[in-house]
């Protein structure tokens, strides 16, 4: 029997995983929803000045959208790096491109002064934004679930998900206070900038914590294998080929299990502030407040439900996220409608809830389902492609939809679409709670590069 490569982790090292992952996904995901939230809120009248406010709205929403076309490519690209060198060292590479592309859309003159130029350089940075949040998910949830033991990895791994809700919670909060700080023309001419400069400081918070913890031992020890195998077989597959032939099921899955999610995600949280600013004509404190409010109640929760994944399973607890989601989508506009602050943040608020419950299982459940040698791009890919069809376009289909029946009944009608999508989604997974990640085989059907293949598939099903 071969002796491990690498020792357990000890709980202060993983606490310290854990940290890192979360601190670093939290600055990550400032960074990218606060282009989000900029753009429902300034970006229209700064760099599409020309256009009616919705118009403007809408084509901000437009280059938001193609942020979300750069992260399939930062999945392949940092997937395949991450399984071949590791999940650390990709994810400084990630922190310094999103930090960087951030700070320099605080320096973008608007088009009043450089003209088309403007979008442009915006639209570029974007794409530099989400080629690098492309890359950070899937190496950050890993590097969390590689570390600590099965019987409550969808605790652990829940954390770095507790980035977005931070994440969102830090941008928006920011953002709040310069409205509160600033008049409307102060905001618009030059305050909006203040929270991306920002990002050059957050950086090198994260990138300090991110540097200090260790390699995931599971990559340790099937990096020593495949060095074995390659001796006596030669090259292995590229992760990417290996993905596409061994897990390809997985991956369907994975992008089912995410519409839902990631739709519902961006229609709560950004959608949301063009709807109640342009269309309700409500006062943007008080949109960006409610955000605030639910935002800071999920991250509490995240949390809680991937412990009860641990407890239930990764399906049953995503299963309700998802139901309750595409029945919510029609209580939470009708909330919105009424212009009541407390039923605003009470619409926002349980949406985030339902969400929560299909977020917080996702890192565990989606590390679960591929093999370690192809994790990082598997998980990437199936999380990542999905966002193109789903969180890239949610706003600017919803802005469409609302531009074009005057109502929030289409919008409605789209959510609970993509909860069905969901639903389906995961009637077709198998429940992955306890697996070993060590003795995970391609697909759960065995795997032909890896002596354990046997094993892991007796794990996986007895699971």
């Amino acid at each position: 029997m071969v002796a491990p490569a690498t020792a357990p982790p000890t709980s202060a090292g993983l606490r310290r995983v854990v940290a890192a992952s979360l601190v670093g996904t939290t600055v990550e995901w400032y960074d990218y929803f606060l282009y989000g939230s900029a753009a429902a809120l300034v970006f229209g009248r700064v760099f599409f000045p020309e256009s009616d406010p919705l118009t403007g709205t809408l084509l901000s929403f437009l280059t938001y959208a193609i942020g979300f076309v750069a992260r399939p490519l930062g999945a392949l690209v940092f997937g395949h790096f991450g399984d071949r060198l590791g999940r650390k060292k990709l994810l400084v590479v990630s922190l310094l491109m999103m930090g960087g592309a951030s700070a320099l859309i605080g320096c973008v003159p608007g088009y009043d002064a450089i003209g088309v130029a403007a979008p442009i350089l915006l639209t570029t940075l974007r794409l530099v934004q989400g080629f690098a949040l492309g890359g950070e998910w899937g190496g950050a949830v890993l590097l969390v679930s590689e570390h600590g033991e099965a019987e409550r990895r969808g605790f652990w791994a829940s954390w770095p998900q507790g980035g977005a809700p931070a994440g969102n919670l830090l941008a928006v909060g920011v953002l709040s206070l310069m409205t509160t700080l600033q008049s409307e023309a102060s905001f618009t001419a030059w305050g909006w900038r203040i929270p991306f400069l920002l990002s050059a400081v957050l950086v090198g918070v994260g990138l300090w914590i991110r540097l200090s913890v260790d390699e995931s031992p599971l990559f340790k020890e099937a990096l020593a294998k495949a060095e074995r195998r390659k001796a006596e077989q030669g090259a292995e597959q590229p992760p990417l080929v290996a993905v596409l032939r061994h897990h390809w099921r997985d991956v369907l899955i994975a992008m089912g299990a995410r519409m839902a999610e990631n739709i519902s995600y961006y229609v709560i949280t950004t959608f949301v502030l063009a709807y109640c600013v342009e269309h309700l004509k409500i006062e943007k404190q008080a949109a960006l407040n409610a955000v605030l409010i639910g935002s800071a109640i999920q991250f509490c929760l995240i949390p809680v439900f991937g412990a009860l994944s641990d407890r239930l399973g990764r399906k049953p607890v995503y299963l309700v996220g998802a139901v309750g989601v595409g029945g919510w989508a029609w209580a939470f506009f009708a909330l919105l409608d009424t212009r009541s602050f407390p039923a605003l943040v009470l619409a926002v608020t349980v949406g985030l809830v339902f969400h929560s419950a299909m977020y917080a299982p996702q890192a565990a459940f989606f590390s679960e389902l591929f093999a370690t040698r192809m994790r990082y791009s598997g998980a990437s890919i199936g999380a990542q492609f999905a966002s193109v069809a789903a969180g890239a376009p949610a706003p600017l289909i919803a802005t469409a939809l609302l531009s074009s029946y005057g109502d929030a009944t289409p919008i409605a009608v789209y959510v609970t679409s993509a909860a069905v999508l969901t639903v389906i989604a995961l009637a077709a997974a198998r429940e992955t709670r306890g697996r070993d990640l060590a003795r995970v085989s391609p697909g759960a059907v065995g795997d032909p590069s890896d002596s354990d293949g046997a094993a892991g598939e007796t794990a996986a099903s007895s699971a």
